[in-house]
C-alpha cells in the first residue's frame, strides 16, 4: 500500500485536474449555446435555399449550371475535412479523420488531395496525405464572408480543372451528446433529390430564371460550406462539453477511492502505533 505522502499528493493532483476538467466543461456550455443558436437559425435559410434552387431547375430544359454541374471524369479528388483547433473533445476529430482517409481510400489509384479547415486535420492528415491548404485562422472570426473566400477557392479550383471532384467531410451537430460525421458532395453540384413536390405557379421571373439559377449557385455553395463549418464548431462545443463532463465525473470518483484508500491507510498506521505503545508497556511490566 502507498504510505499517507504519496496517497495524499494523488488526492492533491486528481483534485486540481477535476477542477480544470469542471472549468472547461461550463466553458463549452457557454459556447454551445451560441453556436447551437446559430446553426440552428441558419439551417432553415438554408434548406429553403435549397429548395428555390431545386424548384426553379427542375422547370428549366437542358443543362443547368454551367461550370458547376459539369461531369467529368474523376482523376483529381480534394477532400475537405472540417475539424477543430484544439483536442479534448473525446471523438471528434478522430472520427473525422478517420471517415476522411475512408473517402481518399474509396478513390483507388485517383489523386486525392486534402484541404483541411481546422489544425487537428492538418497535423495528422499532413502525415498520410498530400495537404494543399490549411484554414485553421477560419475560426478566429467565423463570419459568412470569410468563408466565402474559402468557397471561392475551391470553386475556382474545380472550374480551372485542378480538380474533377470536391467532397466535404465534417461533425454534424445533432445535440450536445450526438455528433453525426457526414460526407457530401460539393462540386460537381448532383442533382437535388427530393420526395417533397416540386411547387408550379404562373410566375413572372426577372430576369431570367437561368440568371437567377446561375446566381444561386454559387450562393447556395457557399452556404452550404459556412452551414457545415458551423454544423462543426457547435458539434466541437458539445463533444467537449460531453467529454469534460465525464472527465470530471471519473476524477471525482477517483478522489473519492483515493479518500477511502488514505482512511484506512490512516487508521492501519495509527492502530499499529496504539499496538507499538501497549507492546512497549507491557514489555516495561515484564
Amino acid at each position: 500500500m502507498a504510505n499517507l505522502k504519496e496517497i495524499r499528493n494523488r488526492i492533491t493532483s486528481v483534485s486540481s485536474t477535476m477542477q480544470i476538467t469542471s472549468a472547461m466543461k461550463m466553458v463549452s456550455a457557454a459556447k454551445l449555446k451560441k453556436a447551437q443558436d446559430a446553426i440552428t437559425a441558419m439551417r432553415p435559410y438554408a434548406e429553403k435555399l435549397t429548395e428555390l434552387l431545386q424548384n426553379l431547375s427542375s422547370t428549366l430544359e437542358g443543362e443547368v449550371g454551367g461550370s458547376y454541374t459539369k461531369q467529368r471524369e474523376i482523376n483529381k479528388v480534394l477532400v475537405v475535412a472540417i475539424t477543430s483547433n484544439r483536442g479534448l473533445c473525446g471523438a471528434f476529430n478522430t472520427n473525422v479523420i478517420k471517415q476522411a482517409k475512408v473517402v481518399a481510400e474509396s478513390y483507388n489509384g485517383k489523386q486525392v488531395d486534402i484541404f483541411a479547415i481546422g489544425k487537428k486535420g492538418n497535423d495528422i492528415l499532413a502525415k498520410t496525405n498530400t495537404v494543399i491548404e490549411n484554414h485553421s485562422d477560419i475560426y478566429d472570426n467565423l463570419t459568412f464572408d470569410n468563408v466565402a473566400i474559402i468557397t471561392n477557392i475551391l470553386t475556382d479550383k474545380f472550374i480551372s480543372g485542378d480538380y474533377d471532384k470536391i467532397e466535404i467531410v465534417y461533425n454534424q451537430f445533432k445535440n450536445a451528446a450526438t455528433q453525426i460525421v457526414q460526407t457530401e458532395q460539393f462540386l460537381p453540384l448532383a442533382p437535388v433529390k427530393s420526395d417533397k413536390p416540386v411547387s408550379t405557379g404562373d410566375y413572372i421571373f426577372e430576369p431570367s430564371k437561368e440568371e437567377i439559377v446561375e446566381t444561386l449557385i454559387p450562393k447556395m455553395l457557399k452556404t452550404q460550406l459556412y452551414k457545415s463549418i458551423r454544423d462543426s464548431f457547435a458539434s466541437e462545443h458539445g463533444a467537449r462539453m460531453t467529454a469534460m463532463h465525464k472527465a470530471t465525473d471519473n476524477a471525482t470518483e477517483l478522489r473519492n477511492q483515493l479518500k477511502l484508500t488514505y482512511n484506512k491507510a490512516r487508521q492501519a498506521a495509527i492502530t499499529n502505533e496504539i499496538l507499538e505503545i501497549v507492546g512497549g508497556a507491557e514489555a516495561l511490566k515484564g
